[in-house]
């Protein structure tokens, strides 16, 4: 079993994962479900992260094997998965990249801005493999046994140089580039079926229907949005406040890097505006952390778990404070240079209550700054989806979500990409049958 590792210059940052470990851990996840309910599927809705690419050999891509007493599939000749969070891709590499058509801007850990800087650094690596794609849809095209890989315009959209409006690669700009145009994948409708099981797959039957892959972000909206008057708010390591546009809504085609808010496909050739802020819990971490060495340095051992929560009640006790803190120490995609920062600091706002009240109220804040309550209410929206660990578990950002924005709240509803891709192949079976 070959596996490729991009080869490159010690000075960048890359993010790449073993193909084999992730269908391992897929193949491990169907072992441990109950063979009856298996019997059972009628369809299979996949979904995963957005962005990355990986690459892989026509007819090459993986093996069946009898893994003990079900079949399943291992890959063979691909390459690592380049991950969204790649960082190969510096603000002078991507400044020299070719203009898109599209409405959004191409970032590093974009599939073909990653393409782009394979060509240029590791052309080698490239010419193993005949077509790419995420890995999700690596996993569609080898339970379909697709000869090319499909790709809904979600994911397609994430990889930068793709119209969403006339639903197409942007072949003639890629083509003028250099760009390896034949890898990019067939572009199908989000919600549609890719194809049908080719084997049988642990107990799911052989010719069971499997979506074409759709994006994490939509298929997690997908799982908790029950009106398109419902915003989603999803505070884990990371912020996420996304909201339904009314049907007919396009954005503008040229992409505008220092927008706070980005526009991705949803279903049906509508859109979801998205404010995707990178200082979430991971801020409350940063701050606990910190605070557990400096009590370290002071001779003193004590749990971040126990900080937390002496920190969390503390500001739930301390209702307003004047001490401002921006909490952008990751700065923004749309800021990428901004630092965080404390301001209108006095004596009477050094508690630990306040300090943490500010630095909650700072997370929403920015929040807010990029997608403001009354931009939602101009879109119609009425109420909040509240989800994520960050949020389930700290009373204090709740009051401050309610604070920044007066909506009747609902809290409780996982948000969970693996339900939405469950959710919207039983959609369209249920639509068939209506039908």
């Amino acid at each position: 079993m070959a596996f490729l590792v991009f080869s490159c210059p010690s000075c960048w940052t890359g993010q790449e994962q073993d193909v084999r470990r992730i269908i391992q851990a897929l193949n491990e996840c169907l072992a441990a479900l109950p063979r009856q309910q298996l019997w059972k599927v009628c369809s299979i809705g996949v979904s995963g992260q957005m962005h990355g690419v990986m690459f892989w050999k026509t007819g090459q891509g993986c093996e069946w094997t009898e893994g003990g007493a079900a079949p399943v599939f291992e890959p063979r000749a691909v390459s690592q998965l380049v991950t969204w969070q790649d960082g190969r891709c510096s603000s002078k590499f991507l400044a020299s990249l070719p203009q898109p058509e599209s409405h959004l801007s191409v970032a590093t850990g974009f599939g073909c801005a990653t393409i782009f800087w394979l060509l240029k650094n590791s052309p080698e690596s490239l010419k193993s493999y005949d077509v790419a794609g995420t890995i999700h849809d690596y996993v569609v095209a080898m339970l379909c046994g697709l000869t090319r890989p499909l790709m809904s315009d979600q994911n397609a959209a994430s990889w930068g140089y793709f119209n969403t409006r006339r639903q197409s690669w942007n072949l003639e700009i890629l083509r003028a580039a250099g760009f390896p145009v034949h890898l990019l994948p067939d572009i199908a409708e989000p919600g549609s079926v890719a194809g049908r099981t080719s084997r049988a797959w642990f107990e799911i039957p052989k010719g069971t229907p499997v979506g074409v892959a759709l994006g994490d972000l939509q298929a997690s909206v997908y799982s908790c949005m029950a009106q398109r008057t419902d915003a989603v708010l999803n505070i884990s390591t990371s912020v996420q406040l996304v909201a339904s546009m009314p049907s007919g809504f396009q954005p503008a085609q040229t992409p505008d890097p220092t927008a706070p808010v980005a526009y991705f496909p949803y279903f049906d050739r509508t859109y979801l505006a998205v404010a995707a802020s990178l200082n979430g819990g991971n801020v409350l971490a940063t701050f606990v952390r910190m605070l557990v060495q400096w009590m370290a340095d002071l001779g003193l051992e004590v749990e971040e778990s126990t900080v937390y929560s002496c920190m969390i009640q503390a500001a739930a006790q301390q209702r307003d404070t004047c001490l401002t803190i921006t909490p952008t120490v990751l700065g923004e995609r749309h800021l990428p240079d901004q630092l965080a920062s404390v301001t209108r600091i006095s004596s009477s706002d050094l508690s630990l209550g306040h300090v943490t009240r500010a630095l909650c109220r700072g997370i929403i804040q920015n929040l807010h700054s990029m997608l403001p309550f009354q931009q939602l209410r101009e879109w119609g929206v009425e109420r909040v989806i509240g989800s994520g660990s960050a949020l389930s578990r700290n009373e204090v950002l709740k009051q401050e979500v309610q604070r920044a924005f007066p909506f009747p709240v609902s809290y409780g509803q996982d948000v969970d990409a693996a339900v939405g891709a469950a959710l919207v192949m039983l959609q369209r079976n249920f639509n068939q049958q209506e039908s």
